[in-house]
């Protein structure tokens, strides 16, 4: 059985990407199980989604808490202690990153012993699609990793699309980047370990009943009473692009402050604006606003560690 997990933000289409996945492997004749957990529902908070596909029938239920494969479609993620893309991935497993460094920058970056396969998936749904559109185009790359075929990829892909637009336009180029992305990489091996399980293992596995004594109102209730965590998690770190500033034709005129629904632009010594990066989601509100054109756009790159620099 291979067992995967997507893992990205809201409005990048982790839940799209494992029905698609899913949907290939049932139409390649395989039993399979797609499922997304949601956390805060809101955009840019971070989602995961599973798939399960096996040739016998799958009594397993629920989340997958020790993949093979790993799918992690926002590389911010990694930095991310409470996210943990990673966490249970099983030895010998895969992680495919969407980054635009190599495997080798990105296993240094981000510390990652497991087999790494590194694509801008961003990047090509940019070129291919005009739009950040990243489920299909995940979707594609698992498929790939699993050994599905081309047909049942594009049939899923124009199955799943189909419940939820009605642009053909957008549907064909849609096919064309995942397949574009399902060639794109050379799939490499899983090296699992299979468990047998004897009478000591499942013995560990088995869970324990928790007691819980009963508490007061006033004991047990939650409260808040620590300041916000925003400094500690921060809210900029899952954009596209970010807005980029040219100070020569800038005319202090505010209008990106008063626009910015997020209050991330701030105002400098000399009266000239900023951005707070660190909490900038990339909505580029301020870009369109900007009367003067002294905002403009620039890809994000979160990766900076360079081998041997």
């Amino acid at each position: 059985m291979h067992r995967l997990r997507f893992h990205g933000r809201g409005g990048q289409g982790a839940r799209v990407a494992s029905k698609v996945l899913g949907t290939a492997a049932f139409l390649d004749g395989y039993y399979a199980q797609d499922f997304p957990l949601y956390g805060a529902e809101r955009r840019g908070a971070p989602v995961a989604a599973s798939t399960r596909i096996s040739e016998e029938p799958i009594m397993e239920r629920g989340v997958i808490p020790a993949p093979d494969i790993v799918i992690v479609m926002d590389e911010t993620l990694l930095q991310d202690p409470l996210t943990n893309p990673v966490s249970g991935l099983k030895q010998g497993g895969i992680v495919l990153i969407n980054t635009a460094h190599s495997p080798t920058e990105a296993k240094a970056e981000y510390k990652i012993t497991a087999q790494v396969i590194t694509l801008d998936i961003t990047k090509i749904g940019l070129d291919m699609l005009g739009m950040p559109i990243l489920s299909t185009l995940a979707g594609g790359v698992a498929a790939r990793i699993v050994g599905l075929s081309e047909d049942s990829l594009t049939d899923a892909v124009k199955k799943v699309l189909s419940e939820i637009t009605t642009d053909r336009r957008l549907l064909a180029k849609n096919v064309a980047a995942a397949l574009y992305c399902f060639n794109a990489i050379t799939p490499i091996e899983t090296k699992i370990e299979i468990e047998i399980e004897t009478s000591d293992t499942i013995e560990k596995k088995s869970s324990k009943v928790i007691s819980l004594p009963f508490e007061p109102a006033e004991v047990s209730s939650p409260a808040i009473n620590a300041t916000g965590n925003t400094p500690l998690r921060m809210t900029g770190n899952w954009r596209v692009f970010r807005p980029a500033w040219n100070y020569d034709s800038c005319t202090r005129c505010m209008i990106c402050v008063a626009r910015c629904p997020d209050g991330c632009i701030l105002v400098n010594e000399d009266g000239f604006p900023y951005t707070d990066y660190d909490n900038c989601k990339g909505c580029l509100i301020c870009v369109e606003e900007c009367p003067t054109n002294s905002l403009g756009k620039v890809r994000e790159v979160h990766a900076k560690k360079v081998i041997g620099k």
